[in-house]
């Protein structure tokens, strides 16, 4: 197995906060749920014990990592885009 690229997730987390500050809307996808789980991050994105980049969430035990979330201006945006493709 590779050693993490700390740089390369701190960069993910740099990005992150940047443009999404504490108490953001984000979808999750929670271990075992097909559905996304709609909630708000509660911390910064931050590099756990040196190899993963996570985040807390509201009313989520633990933490999650940043891949799984999305945000929820972004899949608005998706789900409008489909919904007008299914319209045309």
């Amino acid at each position: 197995m590779r050693k993490p690229n700390t740089k390369k997730m701190q960069a993910e987390c740099d990005a992150f906060n940047a443009k999404n500050p504490i108490g953001s809307d984000v979808f999750v996808k929670l271990d075992g749920v097909d559905e996304p789980f709609r909630t708000r991050t509660r911390s910064d994105a931050q590099i756990l014990s040196g190899h993963s980049a996570v985040i807390w969430l509201e009313s989520v035990s633990g933490c999650y990592l940043l891949h799984c979330l999305t945000l929820a201006k972004r899949l608005a945006k998706m789900i409008l885009s489909q919904q007008q493709g299914v319209t045309k």
